[in-house]
């Protein structure tokens, strides 16, 4: 596959991107004798993925939420509430907590790359890979990889006085799930879309496609050519009933106290809007969990700005 033909597929009308989204489930489906499961966390884009699901397969295929404490009240309010109407929703649970995932492994800041590479910077005894991660030239090879390289506006990260990690994830969810998914032999279905980041794009061509059959851990992403319009659109035309966050002025309900991409956001922020919508989770995130002093070593705002108030 190529990026072209992504770009392409992506200019499809609704119509059009839900009949490829139902074969490519059908296709998974098929190959995995029906043995498949929903990731779903309970916002936008896997709720509408959700309602293209129960229209053409029923509750055969379980929704799985990962419940880990992270989710916006109302989000988490609505998978209870489709759980409570027997609806065969799954609630997955993480061995840590997010308190003692950040103690044991350190905060997410940046980005996932970034703070990947922060974390081998600040405790690798590999002299070769210290070397790629300051200069991005590869020990072996002698070959330049930009993308190996700390940014350099990002080196001061490992002097912080706190651990930076991109573990959380891995830590929260992805283990959980991929526990579920041994236990049950069920393969993941996901509402992934490329159109959110330059990485998923890659992604997608590398693994041929929606349905990544020939990866580690094999996925399907059926939703992975449709833009933003196109989910707004449908869950508009079906009066799909959304969590009451979206109302509040968010657009991605991720989880609460993630600081992933905080850094760009311009106006004002999630964590000063959180304090103005959710102000019990805004005072526990910045008071017990201290990423008032994270936040503020990255030159990011927490508090209401003077033009919010």
């Amino acid at each position: 596959m190529n990026v072209w033909q992504l770009q392409q597929l992506q200019t499809l009308s609704l119509d059009s991107q839900v009949a490829r989204t139902e074969r490519k489930i059908s296709e998974w489906m098929m190959h995995y004798g029906g043995e498949a499961y929903l990731a779903w966390s309970g916002g936008r884009d896997s709720t509408v993925l959700r309602h293209i699901i129960r229209q053409r397969w029923g509750d055969r295929i379980p929704s799985v939420f990962c419940d880990t404490g992270l989710e916006f009240p109302s989000v988490r309010k609505a998978v209870l509430d489709a759980r409570d109407r027997g609806e065969n929703v799954v609630l997955l649970k993480p061995k840590l907590t997010f308190k003692e995932t950040l103690e044991k492994y350190g905060y997410p800041v940046v980005s996932k790359r970034v703070a990947h590479q922060i974390h081998e910077l600040r405790h690798t005894k590999s002299e070769g890979l210290r070397t790629l991660r300051l200069t991005g030239l590869h020990p072996r090879s002698g070959k330049t990889h930009p993308a190996g390289k700390v940014p350099k506006k990002w080196l001061y990260l490992r002097e912080a006085p706190f651990e930076v990690s991109a573990t959380c994830c891995d830590v929260m969810k992805k283990r959980p799930a991929m526990q579920y998914e041994k236990k049950t032999g069920r393969k993941r279905i996901d509402g992934v879309m490329t159109c959110e980041s330059f990485q998923r794009q890659q992604k997608w061509v590398q693994n041929e496609g929606c349905n990544a059959f020939n990866t580690k851990r094999p996925h399907s992403s059926p939703m992975s050519t449709w833009m933003e319009h196109h989910v707004r659109e449908y869950a508009a035309l079906h009066d799909i009933a959304l969590p009451a966050v979206y109302d509040m002025g968010y657009d991605r309900t991720g989880c609460m106290f993630c600081m992933f991409g905080v850094h760009m956001e311009k106006g004002e922020n999630r964590f000063q809007r959180m304090h103005r919508t959710h102000p019990k989770q805004w005072a526990y995130c910045m008071d017990k969990l201290g990423l008032r002093e994270v936040l503020a070593y990255i030159n990011v705002q927490c508090e209401p700005s003077k033009e919010t108030t």
